[in-house]
């Protein structure tokens, strides 16, 4: 595979967050609502499209459970599925769920339906009492350890050296800026600010091209592997390749998110990833260097 950059997400990718930002959107809406969805139910959500945004898919799962209790008879897949067909993300999920339980049902279910104290509660139970203090600035309600502190690193010390020797290394994520700083410290990768895009630096968020094509710029790259655990991951990849025609975006895969196993795979190879690999520490051999 031709590359000369490599562009690569963190969740799922550089560190595991299945105990961290996955736990902490089942148990926020756990502890707003007294009941919430299965930590593997998150998947369907992120398969629907448009969830880069984890605060957005809580809020979107909240809807959902709120809408049981007004008598939806739609399974989490059935919701999840309707997300999709409308196009993906939380704007979806309101208008699949509007349609689903009528007007008036739905207004009631908007009155309960707390968008800022889920986002609250998620930064507490993800960040812990005391980064939350310095990086949300507010005293907090809940005393947690915080989540943050249970994300393995997938990513290797030598994975990391042959990728910054042999390629022009950028990041794309999801996550807000002081809280990708952590994760790329924790991991040992050294990234410029110009050479990255948080949840800060872009309003669109993936599967939108912008912040792929806008590295791909600054590197003055032709060929550019974009390594990520989602379909939007790849989505976005194959969005550059239909917007910029001068270049040549591939996406990559990898079964360390939430997508696994054969399934995970097909749905990859569905929408558009050019590889899939078990791990991101693979990626120096897809891209014919030696560790």
């Amino acid at each position: 595979m031709e590359a000369d950059t490599v562009v690569l997400d963190i969740d799922g990718v550089l560190v595991d967050v299945a105990d961290s930002y996955r736990r902490a959107i089942v148990e926020s809406v756990e502890r707003v609502y007294d009941q919430t969805i299965r930590k593997e139910d998150i998947q369907s959500f992120k398969d629907a499209g448009g969830f880069n945004n984890d605060w957005e898919l809580t809020y979107a799962a909240a809807l959902y459970v709120l809408a049981l209790r007004e008598g939806c008879s739609l399974s989490l897949d059935e919701f999840t599925n309707e997300i999709r067909e409308h196009g993906g993300g939380l704007d979806s999920a309101e208008l699949a769920m509007g349609a689903e339980v009528g007007a008036n049902a739905f207004e009631r279910i908007k009155e309960q339906w707390d968008p800022e104290r889920l986002r609250d509660v998620f930064q507490q139970l993800y960040l812990g009492s005391d980064l939350y203090r310095t990086l949300e600035g507010g005293e907090p309600d809940i005393d947690c350890e915080g989540f943050i502190h249970d994300e393995p690193i997938i990513i290797e010390p030598e994975t990391i050296e042959v990728l910054q020797a042999n390629f022009d290394v950028g990041v794309v994520t999801g996550r807000p800026s002081a809280e990708a700083d952590i994760a790329l410290s924790r991991v040992g990768l050294d990234i410029p600010d110009e050479h990255r895009f948080t949840m800060d630096d872009w309003e669109e968020g993936k599967p939108h091209p912008h912040a792929l094509m806008t590295l791909a710029e600054r590197f003055d790259s032709e060929d550019v592997v974009f390594v990520g655990d989602t379909i939007d991951d790849v989505t976005t990849a194959r969005r550059a390749n239909e917007e910029d025609d001068s270049r040549t975006y591939t996406g990559v895969g990898v079964l360390t998110g939430g997508l696994t196993g054969v399934e995970g795979k097909q749905k990859f190879v569905a929408y558009g990833a050019q590889a899939i690999l078990d791990d991101v520490n693979l990626l120096p051999g897809l891209l014919g260097v030696e560790q």
